[in-house]
């Protein structure tokens, strides 16, 4: 099942990707300082993957493919992982623009933090 997964970076930012059924990354985020900033993200992909204008197809410097998704502003909301073609990113593109609307979003941002708490109780343990 495509998902919407938030994480909390080791700076303290928050940031999602949007996760298709093989559990590869399609899409993510930049950094937000707060989780609701990030939930809206996440709300502004869902809403901006419905318009094709919205999305910019490009091609690095390696041939590798990709595409940015680009809010009613102007401004980047995600980016997506390398593609080895465009036949691949615009298969990327046609999953987040038919399984972003109803994907759920799983916060794994607290799993984070409670991790990071384990291992530090560990070292002061030993």
């Amino acid at each position: 099942m495509e998902k919407f997964v938030i994480n909390k970076n080791t700076n303290g930012e928050f940031q999602f990707d949007f996760i298709d059924k093989k559990n590869k990354v399609i899409l993510s985020s930049g950094g937000y300082t707060r989780k609701l900033m990030c939930i809206k993200g996440i709300e502004s992909v869902k809403k901006n993957s419905q318009d094709s204008v919205k999305f910019f197809r490009k091609t690095a410097l390696t041939s590798e493919t990709y595409f940015n998704l680009k809010a009613f502003n102007g401004k980047i909301i995600g980016v997506s992982k390398m593609f080895k073609d465009r036949f691949s990113r615009d298969k990327g593109i046609e999953c987040l623009k038919k399984k972003a609307p109803n994907a759920i979003i799983e916060d794994r941002s607290k799993q984070t933090v409670k991790i990071l708490a384990s291992i530090s109780s560990y070292n002061m343990a030993v």
